[in-house]
C-alpha cells in the first residue's frame, strides 16, 4: 500500500536553506537599525487569548470576522488564536508587566504572525513582520520619528520607489461627526455599493473607503473626509506631523482615504506603498494608537508604531 506524501499547508511556506542567508542579512540588518533608535526587542507568544483581538481590533472587521485562526483549547475549553498581528500582543504583555511604570518604552519585533487569506505574491497565510511600537509618547514627534525610521531602513537596503501616504482619523468625537455623515452620504449612493460595502455600511463604513472595487470609486472619491472634521487639536497634531516630515525632507502625500483595518487607531495613520508588488501595493503600515492602552485595561498612555511586511520587502 503506497504512503501518501504529506505536503505543507497552504499559504504557510518553509525558508529553505537557499533562501534563509537573506532572512538572517535583514534580521542582523533591522536589530542594528532599531538599536540605534533607542529600540529594545520584545518577543511575545504566537498564540494569545482570541478576546485580545476581538476587543482590540475590533469584532466586524475583516480580521476578526474573517481571518483570524481560533480554536478552543481541549484541555481548560480557552479560546485562543494565533496572533493575526502583534500590536495588541505587545500591548498585552506592556501591561501584564508594568513596563510604563518607570517611563516611556521603544520596543520592537520581528517574527510570524497569521492570517486565514487566499494565498498569492506578498499575501500568505503564514507571514512575517518587523514593528515598532513606542509608547507612552505623546504629540508628533514621535510620529515624525518612526516615519523617518523607516526611510532610514529604506536607504539602508537600498530600496527605492515607495511612497509615504498620510493621513488623520482624528478623536473619537471627530470619527463619530464623520461616520454620521459618512453613512448619510453612502445611504444616498446605497445602489452603486457592492455586497461587502453594504455590510459595513452600518458597522464599520470608514473601511468602505478602502475599497478597490472600480464601480465604487467616483462614489468614494466625492465621499466626505474625514480630515475635514478635525477638532482644532487633531488638526494641529496633523499639521505639525507635516511640518516635521517637511523639515526632514520625507515627501508625503495626504491620501484622505487612507485608513487603518483595526479599530484601535486615532489620529496619525499612514502606508509606505510600492507600484512594484502588482496588488499588494502597502509594505509598510502603522500610525497611532492611543486608546489601546486603556482599551485593553491598562492606565491609558499614547502610543505609536507600525509593522513591516517581511515577505514584501524581501520581494522588493
Amino acid at each position: 500500500m503506497a504512503v501518501t506524501r504529506l505536503g505543507g499547508v497552504k499559504g504557510m511556506n518553509d525558508i529553505l536553506p537557499a533562501d534563509s542567508g537573506r532572512w538572517q542579512q535583514l534580521e542582523s540588518l533591522v536589530a542594528s537599525w532599531a538599536r540605534s533608535y533607542g529600540y529594545a526587542q520584545i518577543r511575545t507568544p504566537i498564540v494569545e487569548p482570541t478576546a485580545l483581538f476581538t476587543r482590540g481590533l475590533g469584532s466586524v472587521t475583516d480580521i476578526v470576522e474573517k481571518e483570524m485562526y481560533s480554536f478552543e483549547d481541549a484541555l481548560n475549553g480557552e479560546h485562543l488564536t494565533l496572533r493575526p498581528e502583534m500590536t495588541a500582543g505587545v500591548v498585552r504583555a506592556v501591561i501584564e508587566h508594568n513596563l510604563l511604570y518607570d517611563g516611556p518604552k521603544r520596543l520592537w519585533y520581528f517574527g510570524p504572525m497569521f492570517r486565514h487569506e487566499r494565498p498569492q505574491r506578498g499575501r500568505y497565510r503564514q507571514f512575517h513582520q518587523i514593528g515598532v511600537e513606542a509608547l507612552g509618547f505623546a504629540g508628533p514627534d514621535v510620529d515624525a520619528e518612526i516615519i523617518a525610521m523607516c526611510q532610514r531602513l529604506w536607504d539602508d537596503l537600498g530600496l527605492s520607489g515607495l511612497t509615504l501616504q498620510i493621513n488623520s482619523i482624528g478623536d473619537s468625537a471627530d470619527r463619530a461627526r464623520h461616520r454620521e455623515e459618512l453613512v448619510a452620504y453612502l445611504t444616498r449612493h446605497e445602489s452603486v455599493l457592492d455586497a461587502e460595502a453594504k455590510r459595513r455600511l452600518h458597522t464599520n463604513p470608514l473601511r468602505i473607503l478602502d475599497s478597490k472595487n472600480p464601480a465604487m470609486q467616483a462614489v468614494i472619491d466625492a465621499a466626505p473626509r474625514m480630515v475635514d472634521f478635525l477638532e482644532s487639536s487633531a488638526r494641529a497634531h496633523f499639521d505639525a506631523l507635516r511640518s516635521r516630515l517637511a523639515d526632514l525632507g520625507i515627501a508625503a502625500t495626504v491620501n484622505p482615504r487612507l485608513v487603518r483595518g483595526m479599530d484601535y487607531y486615532n489620529r496619525t495613520v499612514f502606508e509606505w506603498v510600492t507600484d512594484k508588488l502588482g496588488a499588494q501595493a502597502t509594505v509598510c503600515g502603522g500610525g497611532r494608537y492611543d486608546p489601546l492602552i486603556g482599551m485593553l485595561g491598562g492606565k491609558p498612555a499614547p502610543a505609536c508604531g507600525f509593522a513591516i511586511g517581511v515577505e514584501r520587502l524581501l520581494d522588493l
